[in-house]
């Protein structure tokens, strides 16, 4: 897979996109990086710390999250990714499910758009990807939790956000899946679908999985936000076994060397 200028060998690789919150307000680290030259100096220090790609995200979505205009959510991350891409070789991704904020970053060189609605929010997401050439990670994501056959049903939301993508025009080689950890999902749910990651490899896409410190790991060990770095290096772990291409994850040296170490073991190189 392409991404950018950069080739990614997903069949025996796992790489990490490294998260950058440009929100006053995120769960994890929100206000840290919200101005240009704090957002350029964690960006440095992710990529030299092993991070494959910068996710930038101007918009929450943690639970009881803030809504923000397009505007707002445009002046927050086009700066950053116009200062990112002149600064660095890496490729950029645009944490949003607006085809203006999209079609912006676009615009000043983003690479990939993390929509975590999988396209269903704003349909004109898929066409602005197809304009653009661009990569696009399709989250699975729900306005309720009424499953009825929950992997079954996951499977089939994940179809429906690949078809769009693939009406538009968008190649296969551009199409990334996110079992959507956090959304639309209950604790048990979440725990499941960790669990059986390997039955999103039936739809012949990288996986990108993303549980950096979420609820699910403060649930699972009573922990605080802050101190849920070994929950977050387990399920990198067992990202890495059942397959996955990409982890998106906050705490990039410690992930890397836990990927680099579970890699051994696996004979990948």
């Amino acid at each position: 897979m392409k991404i950018g200028k950069k080739e990614f060998e997903i069949e025996n690789k796992t790489y990490i996109m490294g998260i950058l919150n440009v929100t006053p307000d995120s769960f994890s680290d929100g206000g840290k990086f919200n101005n240009i030259e704090n957002a350029l100096r964690h960006t440095e220090k992710m990529i030299n710390d092993g991070a494959d790609i910068i996710d930038v995200g101007g918009e929450s979505s943690r639970p009881g999250y803030t809504v923000i205009t397009e505007e707002e959510e445009i002046s927050r991350v086009v700066p950053v990714i116009e200062n990112i891409k002149k600064r660095f070789d890496i490729p950029v991704s645009i944490d949003t499910y607006k085809s203006n904020v999209a079609k912006a970053s676009f615009n000043v060189g983003a690479d990939i758009i993390n929509d975590i609605w999988g396209f269903k929010y704003d349909r004109k997401m898929a066409q602005i990807t197809k304009e653009f050439d661009a990569v696009c990670c399709l989250t699975h994501n729900r306005s309720d939790t009424d499953y009825i056959n929950y992997m079954e049903d996951i499977l089939s939301d994940l179809r429906q956000s690949v078809k769009i993508a693939l009406d538009t025009g968008i190649s296969k080689d551009k199409i990334i899946i996110d079992p959507g950890v956090g959304f639309g999902k209950t604790y048990e749910n979440n725990i499941e679908i960790i669990s059986k990651l390997e039955r999103l490899k039936e739809l012949g896409f990288p996986i990108l999985l993303g549980v950096s410190r979420k609820s699910v790991i403060g649930i699972t060990l009573n922990l605080p936000v802050d101190e849920r770095l070994e929950g977050t290096l387990a399920t990198t772990v067992f990202g890495v076994i059942k397959g996955c291409g990409f982890v998106r994850v906050h705490d990039v040296k410690e992930n890397k060397r836990i990927i680099t170490m579970t890699e051994k073991l696996m004979g990948r190189w």
